[in-house]
């Protein structure tokens, strides 16, 4: 199949992903990039070698049939509504939207013009991750019963040349970074019942310790402490604890409770990593990711060891869905399950209730052994 031709929309700082990893696959291309700051699209279009074009260009480019969306959480749904209005397929950047009703109607739309909507996190579909699947599925540690999920750190305005998004609705550490958590466990052990939370504000403002906006105060206005636990569908429990007011902390990503063992999962914010498993108490063993795609290590963040960054996955794994007429994993029904899942926390925290997640999905399908995307065939 030829490649397909998408744009981006929003050029900011996770834009360089998506543009490396339409570099490295043989299902799409980048045409062009657009942003608001017509600075920003000319800059990422010179460094990469597109066209860059006002929005409504882009939009309106008969060649482009996905668009990517990077813009800021709040303006998700909006960015994406023009999208399909154009009659382009979507795939944007997590949370889904800003709001559960939203979000919704996002996916109404897409629905009544035969669109498609796909949304990160795609981390999900990675060796470490589809792993810890497959040894569930096998039965290694029996009937998953309960868990525990930890994502503490002090937050983003340290090193972000932006971070003022973070602190605003559709922010957070829930909507932000839980939501690769919530994914995970949702890829793991299924949908979501319910949900109960305590949420807090730590700090009710930050100050930008990064270029170019140093010293400058933002006010928080979502929670940066929430606690609660999950109950699955198929019974089990886990706790999840996150947070930006942590300083230091040895808690595990993810574990994995079953009748016959325990699993020691990966960081779902990459692809890879080395799960260990426990089988009635014997000693931790570590797990072979080998035989899964995307896995093997192909990047350095600016802090720590290299890593398996393969974002925009999902992006490549929904054209071949698109070619083969068949549902796509990182789907717009998955981003909506979970939204309303992160949204519960704080919805929970406030009435002092469980609250039952009325979105019901199946699990994605796994991803088959194999290499690259061509697992996807």
């Amino acid at each position: 199949m030829q490649p397909v031709n998408i744009g981006i929309i929003g050029c900011g700082n996770i834009s360089d992903t998506y543009f490396n990893g339409a570099k490295g696959s043989d299902l799409v291309r980048v045409k062009a990039c657009a942003d608001l700051r017509t600075e920003a699209a000319q800059a990422k279009a010179l460094q990469h070698g597109v066209c860059a074009m006002s929005v409504q260009a882009l939009l309106d480019d008969p060649d482009i049939e996905i668009v990517v969306n990077l813009t800021v959480p709040q303006a998700h749904a909006p960015v994406s509504e023009q999208i399909l209005a154009a009659g382009k397929h979507v795939y944007l950047e997590k949370p889904l939207a800003s709001d559960f009703g939203a979000a919704q109607r996002l996916l109404a739309h897409a629905a009544t013009r035969g669109l498609r909507v796909g949304c990160a996190p795609d981390t999900f579909l990675g060796a470490g991750h589809q792993a810890c699947r497959a040894a569930i599925d096998a039965g290694r540690i029996g009937r998953p019963i309960g868990g525990s999920v930890a994502m503490l750190s002090r937050g983003m305005e340290s090193w972000h040349p932006n971070p003022e998004f973070f602190f605003k609705p559709g922010g957070g550490p829930m909507h932000d970074v839980g939501v690769y958590y919530v994914t995970q466990l949702v890829n793991l052990l299924g949908p979501v019942a319910r949900v109960s939370g305590c949420a807090s504000v730590g700090l009710p403002q930050r100050t930008v310790g990064s270029e170019p906006l140093r010293g400058q105060v933002i006010d928080v206005e979502v929670p940066t402490t929430v606690n609660g636990v999950l109950e699955f569908v198929n019974g089990a429990n886990v706790a999840m604890s996150v947070s930006w007011d942590v300083w230091a902390h040895q808690r595990a990503p993810i574990e994995i409770y079953g009748t016959e063992g325990s699993l020691l999962g990966v960081d779902p914010n990459w692809f890879g990593g080395t799960p260990r498993l426990s089988e009635r108490g014997g000693p931790w063993q570590p797990m072979d990711i080998s035989a899964h795609p995307f896995g093997v290590e192909n990047y350095t963040p600016n802090a720590g060891a290299r890593v398996a960054n393969y974002r925009g996955v999902g992006l490549t794994e929904m054209v071949l869905a698109m070619h083969r007429g068949r549902p796509h994993r990182a789907c717009g029904a998955l981003a909506l399950h979970v939204l309303e899942v992160l949204d519960a926390f704080g919805r929970s925290s406030g009435n002092g209730r469980h609250l039952g997640i009325e979105c019901k999905i199946d699990r994605p399908e796994p991803v088959p052994i194999g290499a690259d995307e061509n697992v996807f065939l």
